[in-house]
């Protein structure tokens, strides 16, 4: 793979950058940098994309070990590769989904070049582009795309206790059960991450607390279909927006061990603990919400919702496949639900770690235009910025619910790069007498 655009560096390749001119700098080069550098380059579109650590950083250490993708191979991946060696309906494990981003680069040679952080970005004064100060030198471009995605900085309540008995660490820095020290964990946070963490922490002989909020529930699979095609053919992924009041609410699904459907009941009924939403921490004390039944019960409304949505779809389609009534069927409210836990004496209970599965937030700051609003928030229409020259990909909901996912960053890519082309022909538009003045 080539390290560096060799026509835009005057092959400077291996040496230190003092002043590099690009058409278009892409900042980032995990999924969405990657789709981002092939859409370019199909269009002809001169760039560079410069990552601070390797391709794909954050599959290979920012997710614990034993972490899978949420989709299955056939659908988490670009349309241009699949997985090599791997089963259609397996779920690639997060190292094998950093090695597709790297092969997946190599096919069209990306002008990649890693261990460069860009420090800032800020709009040219009396010219076009924009000044990119890194770590490695000035370079002047045009356009700039971040693609530095949504998970730049771990979020931790403000609730946290401050107490220096409990390990406290963001999912973000988890890895594996033995990095714990012996005794009970509360995880706090019950989407996808949290889930899987308590889980893997269950079976290693954990007493484990897991504190559960609002949430949606997919099946993972139903009828012999897995949910990520079932949100394919109902037009689920193609929603613009999230519904009213569904900004904040986590995705409970699940590809670990194959891939089964996340239930709550099922997850006490081996052992752990649930509680509601964390309220407050009081000297050594954790106080939970009196939400716990409410939550399990919208997320199991979400859970019948697609169900009955799947079944109509077969009717309506006259589809043959299997019915599967058995996925109605619930176990019973376990004691923990019908007599909720509402405060836990942290030591009394044995809890020496805290787990915050509480998500994250982005980090723009080295992006200094005039591109957000009075939250920080990208200010965009589907990734082209408020900004002209300014674009976003990577982030959930750029254009629609399938964003979150592999296949949605490069079709979002297209988008953006796209738009991109368009721009350059305008500018290289002549009219009569320009024309004349060059022949």
């Amino acid at each position: 793979m080539t390290d560096l655009n060799q026509t835009a560096l005057n092959n400077l390749t291996g040496v230190a950058v003092e002043k590099t001119e690009i058409d278009t700098l892409v900042v980032g080069a995990g999924q969405a940098g990657v789709a981002m550098s092939e859409h370019l380059t199909k269009l002809g579109v001169p760039h560079l994309v410069l990552e601070r650590n390797r391709i794909a950083e954050a599959w290979r250490t920012g997710r614990w070990d034993s972490l899978v993708a949420n989709g299955p191979a056939w659908h988490d991946r670009f349309p241009g590769l699949e997985f090599e060696g791997l089963d259609p309906d397996a779920f690639a494990s997060k190292d094998q989904v950093a090695d597709y981003f790297e092969a997946y680069a190599r096919l069209f040679d990306a002008p990649i070049r890693t261990g460069v952080e860009v420090k800032s970005v800020v709009r040219n004064a009396d010219r076009p582009g924009f000044t990119i100060q890194t770590s490695e030198g000035v370079i002047e471009a045009n356009r700039v795309v971040s693609a530095t995605g949504p998970f730049q900085r771990p979020v931790i309540p403000a609730i946290a206790p401050k107490d220096e008995r409990i390990m406290q660490i963001h999912s973000a820095a988890y890895y594996n059960p033995q990095q714990l020290p012996e005794g009970a964990v509360l995880v706090v946070g019950a989407g996808s991450s949290g889930v899987q963490i308590a889980d893997e922490l269950n079976r290693a002989g954990r007493q484990v607390y897991l504190s559960v909020g609002p949430h949606d529930r997919p099946p993972r699979a139903y009828r012999n279909r897995d949910f990520c095609w079932w949100l394919g053919v109902l037009g689920e992924w193609d929603a613009s927006a999230s519904k009213p009041g569904k900004e904040h609410v986590t995705i409970a699904v699940s590809g670990a061990r194959g891939g089964h459907t996340v239930d709550f009941r099922a997850l006490a009924q081996q052992g752990i603990t649930l509680v509601g939403l964390t309220k407050a921490f009081n000297d050594g004390v954790v106080s939970f919400q009196q939400d716990l039944a409410d939550n399990l019960a919208r997320g199991d409304e979400n859970y019948l919702s697609l169900l009955d949505a799947a079944d109509a779809y077969v009717a309506r389609n006259g589809l043959d496949l299997p019915e599967e009534p058995e996925a109605r069927d619930f176990l019973p409210l376990p004691e923990c639900v019908r007599n909720p836990v509402l405060e836990l004496d942290l030591a009394g209970a044995g809890v020496t770690s805290i787990i915050w599965a509480t998500g994250y937030s982005v980090d723009f700051s080295w992006l200094k235009v005039n591109a957000f609003d009075a939250n920080g928030k990208p200010l965009h229409q589907r990734g082209v910025s408020c900004e002209p020259g300014v674009y976003f990909v990577g982030l959930p909901w750029l254009s629609r619910r399938g964003s979150t996912f592999i296949w949605g960053v490069w079709h979002d890519a297209k988008h953006i790069a796209d738009h991109i082309a368009t721009q350059r022909k305008y500018l290289a538009y002549r009219d009569a007498k320009q024309r004349q003045a060059a022949e």
